[in-house]
């Protein structure tokens, strides 16, 4: 399976929701002058969600594991950056 229907897939999962993809955006974040995240993250058009247009998607190497992180697009989320800028803020809270 190919990463974008991977990503669709969580999407549909998690949230039980149709996502059609529209996008990849190259994104590159940085904390205290490192990198702390630079990679794609896919957007998706969400069809049938009760709050959320689009949700932003990305798959990422931890450990030698694959993991996938969905996020909605809802305050503050409004771009794939803040995206990233979220799911770091909530992975450093755990």
């Amino acid at each position: 399976m190919k990463d974008i229907q991977l990503l669709q897939k969580a999407i549909k999962e998690t949230h039980g929701c149709e996502p059609r993809w529209e996008a990849s955006v190259r994104v590159e974040e940085e904390f205290e002058g490192k990198t702390a995240w630079s990679g794609i993250v896919e957007v998706f058009a969400l069809i049938g969600h009760p709050k959320a247009k689009y949700a932003y998607a990305w798959t990422y190497c931890n450990d030698d594991q694959n993991k996938t992180t969905v996020v909605l697009k809802i305050p503050p989320v409004d771009s794939p950056r803040t995206a990233i800028k979220v799911a770091i803020a909530s992975k450093a809270r755990k």
